[in-house]
Formats: structure tokens, C-alpha cells, sequence
């Protein structure tokens, strides 16, 4: 089933907007057979590729990986494969965090280098759950503004109002959200998400990931 499909509905939606359903709707529907992961992970990476260029808010573009690995996820779901709960839903992550194999810059282009060797517990927790990563979201230089700007990557706009800021140090992840890239996306606080209009949790600081891989080299004395 792909994300092209234009004149099928799903719900009373066209499959065209599949970007529109929620994660829990999205989740439902791959785990029902209503619509496929591929279908779903294309529909976002369209979705991204028409409404990103104007707010900035991705930052990374990881379509090619996510299609490789939603065509994984349909393989094994065909297969009788036990199913995580968010089997199929595309995420996105903020370039604070990080993506085994990613440069974890923090908008600082003196680390635009520094690559993951490994993923952070919140990806790897996302991943066992079977969500598939399209992009990373754009932070602030060290993610330490109240306004998502950077040397590295520019600005992102508030994609509601380009006069109001879409906050920070999470305004890229809460723009993603709030325009359909992805379903959910990694933030580090919950009033990044209210100002382009998305909702968040935050959950206890035992169940956040911390010191990520990367870390030390953030701290050496020869960057």
C-alpha cells in the first residue's frame, strides 16, 4: 500500500494525509494490516520533504534509512513477528541526542563531527519499540536558548507565525510535530511543544537517558 494512493480512505481519511493520524492511530492501523509501515513512513518523508524547506525544523534527513527499515518492519510483521507498540511509527530526534552513526553537534558547528558510536537510551528504547527515526530536529548552539538558532544548521520558524519563536532549546522537534513530520519527537522541555501548538510529557529523571556516548568527546580540549 503506498502513501500515494490518492482516492482510498482509511477511517474517512485520504491515505495521501496519513501524516494527520496520530501515533496511536498510526500504530493501530499498521498492527491491524490498514496500512503498511512503508506506506506510512513515505507519507511522512513527503510530508517532510513539502513543508520543512520553510520552517527548518529537520535538520537531518534520514528518508533512505527509514525506508529500508520500514520494508523490515512489513517483512517481519508478514512473518508473524511479535510486534512493538509503536511497530512502524516515524519519529524524529533531536541532534542533541544521540544516533548511532549521526553527528551529535548540538547546533555547534565545532562538533558537526562528532559521531554516535552508539545510540542513546532514548533511541534505543524508540528503536525496541519498533519506531522508525525520518530525521533529526535543529537545537539551539548547545541547546542553551529559548529560540532554535545556530551557526551549523540556521533558524528554525515557528510554523504558525514566523514573528514568534518556536521556542528552544526543542523548537525543531516541537515545529516537527506540529506540521506532521513524524508522529512524536524526542524534546528536552515541555514548553518547546506549547509554543507551535504540539503536546508533551516529560517523565522522571530515572526514565531519561543521559551522558549519551558522544559526551566525552564534547568535552575534549582538542575540539
Amino acid at each position: 500500500m503506498l502513501a500515494s494512493s490518492h482516492g482510498l480512505s482509511m477511517g474517512g481519511r485520504a491515505l495521501s494525509e496519513i501524516w494527520r493520524l496520530s501515533a496511536v492511530e498510526t500504530a493501530r492501523a499498521i498492527r491491524s494490516g490498514r496500512l503498511t509501515s512503508e506506506a506510512v513512513i513515505a507519507a511522512h518523508i513527503e510530508r517532510m520533504h513539502a513543508v520543512n524547506p520553510a520552517i527548518n525544523a529537520v535538520v537531518v534527513d534520514l528518508s533512505e534509512a527509514a525506508l529500508v527499515a520500514a520494508r523490515a518492519a512489513d517483512k517481519a510483521q508478514a512473518a508473524g513477528a511479535e510486534l512493538g507498540p509503536l511497530h512502524g511509527v516515524p519519529v524524529t530526534i533531536k541532534i542533541n541526542i544521540d544516533v548511532e552513526g549521526q553527528a551529535n553537534s548540538n547546533g555547534v558547528a565545532a562538533f558537526s563531527r562528532v559521531i554516535a558510536p552508539g545510540d542513546s537510551p532514548v533511541v534505543s528504547n524508540l528503536r525496541a519499540a519498533g519506531a522508525i527515526i525520518i530525521g533529526l530536529t535543529n537545537t539551539p548552539e548547545f541547546s542553551m536558548r529559548a529560540f532554535t538558532d545556530n551557526a551549523l544548521h540556521g533558524l528554525t520558524l515557528n510554523p504558525w507565525d514566523e514573528t514568534v519563536t518556536c521556542g528552544g532549546s526543542s523548537g525543531g522537534a516541537g515545529a516537527s510535530v506540529a506540521m506532521g513530520i513524524g508522529t512524536m519527537a524526542t524534546i528536552s522541555a515541555v514548553r518547546c511543544a506549547g509554543r507551535p501548538s504540539a503536546t508533551a510529557s516529560r517523565p522522571s529523571s530515572r526514565r531519561r537517558g543521559a551522558c549519551p556516548p558522544s559526551t566525552p568527546a564534547h568535552r575534549s580540549s582538542d575540539l
